[in-house]
């Protein structure tokens, strides 16, 4: 064993194995869309019994099922990017990125962040974290710090597998929260004080900053042949040399009427103030809760608030929408997915393996991995919630686990297998320039080494 080799810890070598399996057979985010499409068909057929016809049928009965659901995930994604490439906002990344002075630093800092703003807005967690992580990496690249890029586009990519599901824009919980939802009759309407604002709910988030930061320590490179920087993966981003991607904002040319009209500023305000009334109205004067569509509200009207310029607010909106494509294009597959899933039968069959051998000691546990589970085949915490939620619910009533507790066990698994499906990290790989199979293997590794934590914090946490 070499000098080198001696200083590796375990983890360091358990990534770096499992990323290296990774880059060889991990295939393209929509090719995973395609071959989850196939092995849900055949599922199908020999699990639930249903003709091939029939399953074709499923397919496209859930094709266009989550049409709205869809635009609200693009619209908290497009919304979250346009905050995070404010000016404001990426001058205070690119403080923060000088600040790491070594690799593992670097990883805790990027991972941290990422995973904070992503409890605040999935979409704003995961496009800072993004950008977190390639501006981390292009100044450690002129200072000459040591990095490894995977680990940081890892990291950057935590809050969208653990902690986003347990925050302010989770599925479960907001829909759950929301008046007249799909499983009201069974329910009610659950309050986000007995799921996002719950002591449990609030402890697994906190924990889970100390754990992962531990995590992130520990795979990170010390050996500085396998600290590969972002000029080994993106060598564009470093060849036109420091801060070109973080050129000022230009001021818009004015010349002529409707250019003056578009940039008016009067306009701009007068709109965001109209939008932060009702917003101040709602929380304050109505006393409403969380639901997916007012948090969509706020942060449009936050961001119109911030760049005020209609104009500028718009060409950043049609900068943000390139990286959605993949969301616009896959979502309809996935949703295809859990029409078969679903109407097939094989989603109660699925989660009932699981359900049917827990207790009310076990469960928090047993919705965790169904919850992991199925988000393989229907990545959409939504989307998933519509599928397997009944399920999780009537034996979380019978089992007499508090619902709420049920809901954020589900939501981590939801989260907790993001790590392996590719399919939300598309506008993390657009931003950062990294292709899937380059990182996957260290969010592979991540997600082995939650599943201890996971398994305790879950079961042993008071609700």
């Amino acid at each position: 064993m070499t000098e080198a080799k001696a200083k590796e810890g375990f983890m360091e070598r358990f990534g770096h194995a499992i990323s290296g399996n990774v880059q060889q057979w991990m295939p393209n985010p929509f090719l995973f869309a395609i071959v989850l499409t196939f092995l849900a068909y055949i599922m199908g057929i020999l699990i639930a019994g249903q003709g091939p016809i029939q399953m074709i049928d499923h397919w496209y009965a859930g094709f266009w099922n989550l049409l709205t659901f869809a635009m609200q995930m693009v619209l908290i994604l497009v919304t979250g990017y346009v905050l995070a490439y404010h000016p404001y906002t990426r001058k205070l990344i690119g403080a923060l990125a000088a600040l790491p002075s070594n690799g593992r630093q670097a990883a805790i800092l990027v991972g941290l962040v990422a995973m904070v703003l992503s409890w605040i807005n999935w979409g704003l967690g995961l496009v800072v974290g993004a950008i977190m992580a390639r501006e981390t990496a292009r100044q450690a690249y002129f200072r000459n710090v040591k990095v490894h890029y995977p680990v940081l586009c890892t990291a950057g990519y935590m809050g969208l597998g653990l902690t986003w599901h347990w925050g302010l824009s989770g599925s479960a919980p907001l829909l759950s929260a929301t008046q007249g939802h799909v499983f009201a009759d069974l329910i009610g309407v659950v309050p986000t004080g007995e799921t996002i604002f719950s002591g449990y709910g609030l402890a697994l988030s906190v924990l889970s900053l100390v754990y992962v930061s531990i995590v992130l320590f520990l795979l990170s490179p010390t050996v500085a042949e396998r600290c590969k920087g972002i000029d080994h993966y993106v060598p564009d981003a470093v060849a036109s040399g420091e801060g070109e991607d973080d050129a000022a904002e230009r001021k818009p040319s004015l010349t002529s009427t409707a250019d003056r009209i578009n940039h008016n500023r009067i306009i701009g305000a007068v709109l965001a103030v109209m939008g932060l009334a009702y917003i101040l109205k709602y929380f304050v004067a109505e006393g409403k809760g969380l639901n997916l569509n007012i948090v969509n509200f706020c942060f449009l009207f936050i961001g119109l608030a911030l760049y005020v310029s209609p104009k500028s607010y718009l060409d950043k909106f049609y900068e943000a929408v390139g990286s959605s494509s993949g969301i616009i294009l896959q979502f309809p597959f996935y949703a295809g997915i859990m029409g078969m899933i679903s109407l097939s039968g094989l989603a109660v069959i699925m989660a009932g393996w699981l359900v049917n051998i827990s207790s009310a000691g076990s469960f928090p546990v047993i919705a965790w991995l169904t919850g992991g589970l199925v988000n393989l085949f229907v990545p959409s915490g939504g989307g998933e919630w519509t599928v397997v939620g009944e399920t999780v619910l009537r034996a979380a009533k019978e089992l007499e686990v508090p619902i709420g507790k049920a809901i954020m066990a589900y939501s981590v698994g939801d989260a907790w297998t993001n790590l392996f499906q590719p399919f939300w990290a598309l506008p993390l790989l657009g931003i950062t320039g990294i292709r899937a199979r380059d990182m996957f293997g260290y969010c592979i590794a991540m997600l082995i080494a939650l599943v201890p934590f996971l398994a305790i914090a879950l079961s042993v946490l008071p609700y």
